[in-house]
């Protein structure tokens, strides 16, 4: 690679230019990882806003729906009554839901890699043995 003019000749102004040119490209990798993460972040963005308007349209999609069910079973019962069997039916899946989310849990903590840790300690033990 040839120097240019007015920078030095010689291994000192070739260094300096390499130095110069790696600094350079270390900057512009810095700057493509930079946009590239603000891209991301932007089209995340825009995903989690959908993500969060489809869960207000479940939700709303579901009260309606126990709504329906609760003026269904109306027909037959007096309101009050309807009411609460609709009440008593999302209490007990919601029940269902708490205790299979906290068992959930329970398997999960503490988040320690046990797998990954009891093979450090076998093979700090296998290289402890083989080195004697």
């Amino acid at each position: 690679m040839p120097i240019r003019a007015g920078e030095g000749a010689g291994l000192g102004g070739a260094a300096k230019l390499v130095a110069d040119r790696a600094r350079s490209i270390v900057k512009l990798e810095i700057d493509l990882a930079v946009a590239e993460l603000k891209k991301k972040l932007a089209a995340m963005g825009v995903g989690v806003g959908l993500l969060v308007g489809a869960a207000l349209f479940g939700f709303f999609a579901l009260a309606f729906g126990l709504a329906a069910a609760a003026a269904g079973i109306a027909t037959t019962l007096p309101i009050w009554a309807a009411l609460l069997i609709v009440a008593g039916i999302v209490l007990l899946v919601a029940a269902g839901l708490g205790l299979a989310g906290k068992s959930a849990v329970q398997k999960a903590t503490p988040p320690v890699p046990e797998q990954a840790i009891e093979e450090a300690r076998l093979t700090t033990e296998a290289l402890k043995n083989g080195g004697h």
